[in-house]
């Protein structure tokens, strides 16, 4: 019965172990399993501004190239990226596109208006 025991402690262990390192493994990979995501961008669809300067700020977690209106732009190594854009009057369409190493797209529009200020 002793044998027994040991067999079946040494399973269990060796199982523990095996489901230790698939875990770690998982929340190492996670970044990669989840991709490219364009997130906490300081602009709201269908906002409208009377300043024709803009700045934007966000974060594209994962990315490796960052375009803004197709026009690429830098982004720091957590992934948060700060440009300024000048809006012209009337309706702005604003494209930010991120790509993550593997060629998968995360793609954010929003629809501005600028309108002329009052006593202008």
């Amino acid at each position: 019965m002793n044998q027994s025991i040991k067999k079946i402690l040494q399973i269990t262990s060796l199982s523990v172990f095996f489901i230790l390192i698939i875990i770690y493994a998982f929340f190492r990979a996670h970044d990669l399993i989840v991709g490219v995501k364009i997130k906490n961008v300081n602009l709201i669809d269908g906002t409208k501004f009377t300043e024709s300067v803009l700045k934007i700020t966000g974060n594209a977690k994962n990315a490796i190239n960052l375009s803004l209106n197709g026009r690429e732009i830098s982004i720091d190594p957590k992934g948060g990226f700060d440009e300024t854009i000048a809006l012209l009057s009337g309706y702005n369409v604003v494209t930010i596109k991120a790509e993550d190493k593997f060629g998968y797209i995360d793609e954010k529009n929003y629809k501005l208006m600028l309108t002329q200020a009052l006593g202008s």
